[in-house]
């Protein structure tokens, strides 16, 4: 089974920059703008990873990160949070939420990829495969 990916930012260049990242891999991309759109993406797909923006209108990423952890189907999910702002008080609470791992903006490609493969298996797309 192919790892889901759900990209959650409410910037569509970094959920551009995220699609181009994860193209190259056998994954089933998915996104959302906003921590409400999230949830209801991550009820209906059940992803394998969810890469969370911190800060975010309509609902902010501490707050998804919060109701995720309430949902049965959804607690375990392995979740990165990108953040713009690195304050131990700010890791401390993604921390104690359950964060697997989180990375700054601006964010090194190469070490979000490493991150994200300790948490899902991320296999080469074979030659000709979409």
């Amino acid at each position: 089974m192919i790892p889901k990916i759900l990209t959650v930012d409410d910037s569509k260049t970094i959920r551009m920059i995220l699609a181009r990242l994860f193209r190259p891999f056998a994954c089933e991309l998915h996104e959302a703008g906003n921590g409400e759109e999230a949830l209801a993406v991550a009820g209906r797909e059940k992803p394998s990873l969810i890469i969370l923006d911190y800060n975010m209108p309509v609902m902010d990423g501490v707050t998804m990160l919060r109701l995720l952890r309430e949902d049965e189907d959804l607690k375990k999910t392995p979740v990165i949070m990108l953040t713009a702002d690195s304050s131990t008080e700010i890791i401390s609470i993604v921390a104690r939420l359950g964060v697997r791992d989180y990375i700054t903006k601006p964010f090194n490609e190469d070490q979000l990829l490493a991150k994200a493969s300790r948490l899902i298996i991320l296999e080469r797309r074979q030659e000709g495969e979409t």
